[in-house]
This record gives structure tokens, sequence and C-alpha cells, in this order.
């Protein structure tokens, strides 16, 4: 379920709050390829089947980077934020890629708002804790700590 927040004073009402989980998302061999494309990362564990089925792994796996891209849209599963001007991703304060996702497996998002904090400019910052997830696996995919900003003027649009 979306929760869904309306202006600066609303989202700092989120700090402390679990967000619960997102749906799940299924991890394609199709969805490795064109992360590797777009990015120049074609490491034989992330797109080469055959010589992925006699490595570590047992199989080809998601780059840790592609799982901690898809935080963004398994994050605006949980939360809507509305009323405000501008919102940017202001960076990581600390990412850990403990466990791989293998192609064909399942991946959800469970996430926390830590703190909300004014800013200058008419803005709040927000620190959420990520854990991504996978399906069957006691070990997450990710683990990180996000930093978001969002402004708005003070007439809110």
């Amino acid at each position: 379920m979306t929760i869904t927040v309306r202006g600066l004073e609303e989202i700092k009402t989120l700090a402390g709050q679990d967000l619960g989980a997102s749906s799940w998302l299924q991890i394609t061999q199709e969805r490795i390829d064109a992360f590797a494309a777009a990015t120049g990362d074609h490491q034989w564990i992330h797109v080469d089947p055959g010589r992925a089925a006699a490595g570590p792994f047992g199989g080809t796996i998601a780059h840790g980077y592609l799982t901690l891209s898809l935080v963004i849209p398994l994050y605006h599963e949980l939360v809507d934020i509305q009323g405000v001007t501008l919102s940017i991703n202001y960076g990581l304060n600390k990412v850990r890629f403990p466990s791989p996702v293998r192609a064909g497996g399942k991946i959800r998002l469970a996430a926390k708002v830590v703190s909300v904090e004014d800013v200058p400019d008419n803005g709040v910052q927000m620190l959420c804790d990520f854990t991504v997830e996978i399906d069957g696996s006691a070990k997450p995919a990710c683990a990180a700590q996000a930093v978001y900003r969002h402004y708005a003027s003070t007439t809110q649009p």
C-alpha cells in the first residue's frame, strides 16, 4: 500500500516510520543484459549463462548497481510525495551487497524512514534505510541508506 504525503510538513511525519515492503520484481536475464549494455559492464558472471553455470554462483547474477538502481521504482511503490517542487537523490551514506541476485530471482524493497530534518532553501532531508530482499534467501541483496532532499517554494504547487 502506497503512503501519500503532501508537502514538507507531511513528509516530516514519516520520520521513524516503517514503509513496509514493495511487490516482488523478477530479475530477468534480459534486464541484466540491458544493464550491461547501458553501463558497459559485460563481466561473464552477468552476461554469459554458459560460463556462469560453472562459476561460483551456478548461473548469471545481476550487477550490484542494477539491484541498487531498482530501489527507485520499488521505493515509489511505497511512498508518493506530492506538493513539492523538487525532489533529488542527494546520495548514499552506505551501500553493501551481501548476497547476489541470480537471473530469474525475485527482489523486493523494505524501507524505513530514519529521520527527516529541515535544510536551507525551504527543504527537508530524509534518510531512508533500504533493504533489498531476495525471495527465498535469508541474506539481502542490498542494504543501503539513501539521502533524499525535497524542496518546496513558499507557495506550494
